[in-house]
């Protein structure tokens, strides 16, 4: 059986190049079935030119508008109803594919997820997810990375409990440890959000390991750590910059020095594994948790590769059935009534 991901084929910065061929590429090597979003003359002349065969699992919606990189996110939603954004996540909603793909603009993808798919019962606000690279065996989950700036305590609650199922259902890590994001380990450190997050995080059903720092980011100290949206954002695009810079600094080294050069080419796939788990195209995008649906968010400098992760993510997402679990976890439990049909008001 193979899985149905919608694709925004005109997203990225040099669309619709890397979303045709990550779309391929996904198509060769997942069980999926990739529906490209998208200008559909276009889009079927460059698929032509890539000679596929008839039965190639690659289908086209026709999608009359782009939403660009500059524009505002809330007059663009509005005025562009038949943006690829919106027509990939209708497909969605109506069930035609299990989830949709789009390096294109984020605040844009997120309000058009939000009005098209609605948010799951429980859920005040979607987050971010983003997978950093971490020393542990597997990544570490950060959010919110960017959808909300301004957090209250409740919030960052059920932040931590999609973080945690995120993490548990997809990445398959039995018990997750969640920290808090803060200047400092103690209960009594950090901001008002902070403390007043803390007591609301110890209370949950979670492996909540208290308040962690900036430097476990990377130390598999944590596999969920949560903040509001300003200092997520502001924490992953410093990341994004360092990883830049060490490869850059990397490459500049070895190609200075023929010594270099020898242990570079001796220690190739040490140097090959360093890469890989720096660069986030490997990570495939930041799924939006706590919708009724999955919406993965790349890159707008997203390449081939990253667009095939993006498809993958999108797929293991609607696989895991995370969404459902989301909805069980965060739905309040019903009032219960009395004989006589009336709500029950719980003594205080």
């Amino acid at each position: 059986m193979l899985i149905d991901i919608a694709l925004d084929a005109v997203g990225s910065d040099q669309a619709p190049g890397p979303e045709i061929r990550g779309a391929i590429e996904a198509c060769r090597k997942l069980p999926v079935r990739v529906h490209l979003v998208g200008p559909e003359a276009e889009l079927r002349a460059m698929l032509k030119k890539r000679h596929l065969p008839a039965d190639f699992p690659i289908v086209v919606h026709h999608a009359s508008e782009r939403i660009g990189m500059e524009e505002k996110a809330a007059i663009a939603v509005r005025t562009k109803r038949d943006s690829s954004m919106r027509v990939g996540l209708k497909l969605v909603r109506e069930k035609t594919v299990a989830g949709f793909v789009t390096a294109g603009n984020t605040g844009a993808a997120m309000a058009t997820a939000k009005m098209v798919l609605g948010m799951l019962p429980g859920v005040d606000r979607p987050a971010l997810a983003t997978a950093l690279p971490s020393s542990g065996e597997s990544p570490c989950i950060l959010l919110d990375v960017g959808a909300n700036v301004d957090c209250k305590p409740h919030n960052l609650e059920q932040f931590a409990v999609m973080g945690e199922l995120y993490s548990r259902n997809v990445l398959k890590i039995a018990k997750p440890r969640v920290g808090l994001l803060s200047i400092g380990e103690e209960e009594t450190k950090g901001n008002d959000l902070t403390r007043e997050s803390f007591a609301l995080l110890r209370a949950l059903p979670l492996n909540f390991i208290g308040n962690v720092e900036g430097r476990d980011l990377f130390n598999g100290h944590a596999d969920v750590i949560v903040c509001d949206g300003f200092v997520g954002n502001v924490a992953l695009k410093a990341s994004e910059g360092l990883a830049k810079l060490v490869r850059s600094e990397l490459r500049q080294a070895m190609g200075s020095n023929p010594l270099y050069m020898l242990g570079a080419f001796l220690s190739k796939g040490a140097f090959n594994n360093f890469r890989k788990r720096l660069d986030y195209t490997e990570y495939g995008g930041a799924p939006l948790l706590g919708l009724r649906g999955a919406c993965i968010i790349g890159h707008g400098s997203s390449n081939a590769r990253a667009i095939y992760n993006g498809i993958r993510v999108a797929a293991e997402f609607a696989q895991s059935g995370i969404s459902q679990e989301m909805k069980d976890a965060l739905t309040p439990p019903a009032t219960p009534a009395n004989s006589d049909g009336n709500t029950t008001v719980p003594a205080l």
